[in-house]
Order: C-alpha cells, then structure tokens, then sequence
C-alpha cells in the first residue's frame, strides 16, 4: 500500500534547542535542487514528496521542511561530483574566485579552498594558472550571490 503525496509547503529552520528534531524522512538534494521550489522529489527511504514552497526559497543543509498535517523532513546535501581547486598562496586563490566570479559561476569559498561544478573548460583554465583541481564527490554549497539567489 502506497502512501498519499506529502506536499512540503513550510520551511523550519531547526531550533537550537532541539537541532536533531525528530523527522519522519531525509530528503537528500544536490545544490541545483535544493534552489527549486516546486518539484517532486524521493526521500532517502524511497517516498515522493513535493515541494510547494515560496518562490526563490534556497534550501540548506539540515532544514526542516513541513507539511500542511505537521509531516517533518530534514533537507541534507546530497554529494555530488564536484571540482575542489586549491593553490599555494591565498592571492592565487583570490585570483582564480575573482575569475570565476566574472563567468558567474556557482562557487563555493572557503579559505583554503573553491568548490564548482564539474566544467572541462574551467578545470583548463584553472590548471593553466597553477592551481591544483581535483575531481571529487562532495556536498557543494555555493554562495548565493548578493541577492540570496542563483543567476
């Protein structure tokens, strides 16, 4: 017996005092879906939710997402494949957010490392500046530009 579609309409950011909030499912999604707002999705445990959120909503690593009758699911980032890309200087590293930032690439900053999506051309151009990239599978948590949103 299949159970009816849950229809996630709220997001909950989790309370401090309670940050392991008891959820009845785990919606795993990679960065370019946890920026839709209306989609059907599978749950880690195999059920289909949809997603009927605000327009523009950006979901992160470990909110809570509600339905209508009180239906809890806890969002995680889903690992995905993914370019990490590092230098030996700080300035290097600058140089090569600077350069991405001017494509509009989605990018991930950290201090010693940028994250973006797997693009042969970039992986090029960042290696031709001296800079390490390595493919990997990770969670990617681009920053969401000055509007809180993706181009």
């Amino acid at each position: 017996m299949s159970l009816p579609l849950v229809t996630l309409t709220q997001r909950i950011t989790p309370s401090p005092e309670n940050p392991e909030q008891t959820t009845l499912w785990t919606l795993a999604l990679t960065a370019e879906e946890r920026s839709r707002s209306r989609h059907a999705f599978q749950t880690v445990e195999g059920h289909t939710v949809y997603l009927n959120l605000p327009r523009g909503t950006h979901l992160k690593n470990g909110d809570l997402l509600e339905s209508a009758d009180g239906v809890l699911v806890r969002v995680i980032a889903k690992p995905e494949p993914v370019l990490t890309v590092t230098a030996a200087s700080a300035i290097d590293l600058l140089k090569a957010a600077y350069h991405l930032g001017n494509r509009h690439v989605p990018l991930e900053l950290a201090a010693d490392y940028l994250r973006l999506s797997p693009d042969p051309v970039l992986q090029n151009l960042l290696a031709h500046r001296g800079l390490t990239v390595k493919a990997e599978i990770q969670p990617f948590y681009p920053e969401l530009g000055a509007y809180g949103h993706h181009h």
